[in-house]
């Protein structure tokens, strides 16, 4: 621990969980996940909360996937709920784990989760937007890594 506050890397980032209470069923726990570094954590987190942890060129608030599910149950109404919120929740992990990484190793990038919101928001069946962005997103995690992203 005194070298983690040493380094000024904030231990903040590894308390509790974020994610949100209705997907805890359906995804890893954020203390069983592997991060690269603990910055890559910290962006995880963004993703989830909109919290920028001391992360640096972060804007905080939305949009976050915490947000994004709720939309989606609500869009969905409660006969959608029971199919589409662990495939929200999942989705959210495998995005989130992704686009959280260093931009040089990253595969999913901001630009591709403008694409993904787009098409959650332009989908009429919310499940059918789900299972899209899913597609995509499992193909670009598969694919080689984008090239980094210059101001």
């Amino acid at each position: 621990m005194a070298a983690v506050v040493a380094l000024g890397i904030a231990p903040a980032a590894r308390a509790g969980e974020f994610v949100r209470a209705d997907c805890r069923a359906v995804v890893k726990p954020t203390d069983a996940l592997r991060f690269d570094t603990d910055e890559h954590l910290r962006w995880y987190k963004r993703f989830w909360t909109g919290t920028c942890d001391h992360l640096t060129f972060c804007f905080p608030g939305s949009p976050n996937w915490n947000e994004i599910v709720g939309k989606l149950l609500a869009k969905g109404g409660a006969a959608e709920q029971p199919a589409l919120l662990p495939k929200a929740c999942r989705l959210g992990q495998l995005i989130g784990l992704e686009w959280a990484k260093d931009k040089d190793v990253q595969k999913i990038s901001t630009k591709d989760l403008k694409v993904f919101n787009g098409i959650l928001e332009a989908a009429g069946d919310p499940l059918k937007g789900v299972d899209a962005v899913d597609a995509r997103a499992r193909a670009l995690a598969a694919g080689p890594a984008k090239p980094p992203q210059r101001p």
